[in-house]
């Protein structure tokens, strides 16, 4: 492995693993797969932006694993083809190809190639061992990590799923130095979301190094990489299946920032850009119930603002976002549940706020 790597563990019991980062391992990456799920066949399921990158790479990585062999499967890249259509296109090549029961899977791509390939684990012949390998800072601190699969349907996002944890995530930060700057910014969204939700301090340093972070300075993004990674890990071994309500408060501002990205059909906002929308207004729902001051609000945008996040929410359709959040998983018995700020660095999850007081978050006065 290379210099200056850091080992996050998610202490699963019989499902744990080892998220691994640092600069320069994908050039190793099949002897990190071979270690934590050797297989004689590997299928590496990318998207048309990652592959031609990425993939031949990857591919020369497993020349020292004896008699493997690896097909690479591509999809159309971006949220628009996290659907069953696209799902079912996989599981058809997966089967032309031969996979079976001995196949892992691996995962070589941003978020929505995680969620697809991971889904495709989850279910094909019920179930196969996968690895994540992200090439996106927002796959990196977020969704490589913690088992979510799944795809949108037209009326609700992730509405279809599995909890299926990987075998393991190999986080390469030189990967990023190729992500397109909207792209690398949509990833600081659920950065500053762990701060805001879990640990105020990290929030804080954020605040005081946007110029390095801006910048991709390697050694910033170990550190902060790794500390999400111990955030989300935390919360995923107290609460993998979301049963007590602990890991709900990793779905701050999303509530919003999934109605927003189903109304303008996954084409509007990149993930990270609803989320930073969405934590705001959550933020000024907060403030509305009287559990937090205007100034925590203020932080969040100031942070949000100077990393270059959007902090206002274009005018959409107000009946249309509210359908939407009323189709969110968090959702029950037809009442509206919300991860709302207390102070930054805590978040509770509040029950029971009316849709036409939600509605008034989104656009402040």
């Amino acid at each position: 492995m290379a210099s200056q790597t850091s080992c996050v563990r998610v202490a699963l019991s019989d499902r744990a693993y080892d998220i691994q980062i640092g600069a320069g391992l994908l050039a190793t990456a099949g002897e990190f797969v071979g270690c934590c799920a050797a297989a004689k066949h590997y299928v590496v399921i990318t998207d048309g932006n990652v592959g031609p990158r990425f993939a031949d790479a990857l591919c020369e990585s497993f020349a020292s694993l004896e008699d493997a062999r690896l097909d690479v499967l591509s999809f159309t890249a971006g949220e628009a083809s996290k659907n069953i259509g696209s799902m079912q296109r996989l599981w058809e090549q997966m089967l032309e190809i031969g996979a079976d029961r001995s196949t892992v899977v691996i995962a070589l791509g941003g978020g929505v190639v995680g969620d697809m390939a991971g889904f495709a684990a989850a279910t094909f012949t019920r179930g196969l061992p996968f690895v994540q390998i992200p090439t996106t800072l927002l796959a990196d601190v977020d969704s490589s990590v913690g088992g979510k699969v799944g795809v949108n349907l037209p009326g609700g996002k992730n509405m279809v799923g599995a909890f299926w944890q990987p075998q393991g995530v190999l986080i390469d930060t030189d990967l990023l130095a190729s992500l397109p700057d909207r792209e690398y910014k949509a990833g600081l969204a659920e950065v500053v979301k762990y701060g805001v939700i879990l640990d105020e301090a990290f929030f804080a340093y954020l605040e005081g190094c946007v110029a390095p972070l801006l910048a991709r300075d390697p050694a910033v993004l170990r550190q902060v990489i790794s500390r999400c990674c111990q955030l989300k890990a935390e919360v995923v071994v107290a609460d993998e299946r979301e049963e007590t309500g602990v890991r709900a408060v990793l779905n701050y501002g999303h509530t919003f920032c999934h109605a927003l990205e189903t109304v303008t059909e996954y084409r509007r906002f990149l993930h990270g850009e609803a989320v930073s929308l969405g934590m705001l207004c959550a933020s000024r729902l907060a403030e509305d119930l009287g559990r937090v001051e205007r100034r925590v609000t203020a932080r969040q945008s100031d942070l949000l603002q100077a990393i270059g996040l959007p902090i206002e929410v274009p005018k959409l359709d107000g009946d249309a976002l509210t359908a939407a959040m009323l189709k969110d998983k968090k959702t029950r018995h037809g009442k509206l549940r919300f991860v709302l700020p207390t102070c930054i660095g805590h978040v509770d999850v509040v029950d029971g706020v009316s849709p036409d007081r939600a509605k008034k978050a989104w656009w402040p006065k």
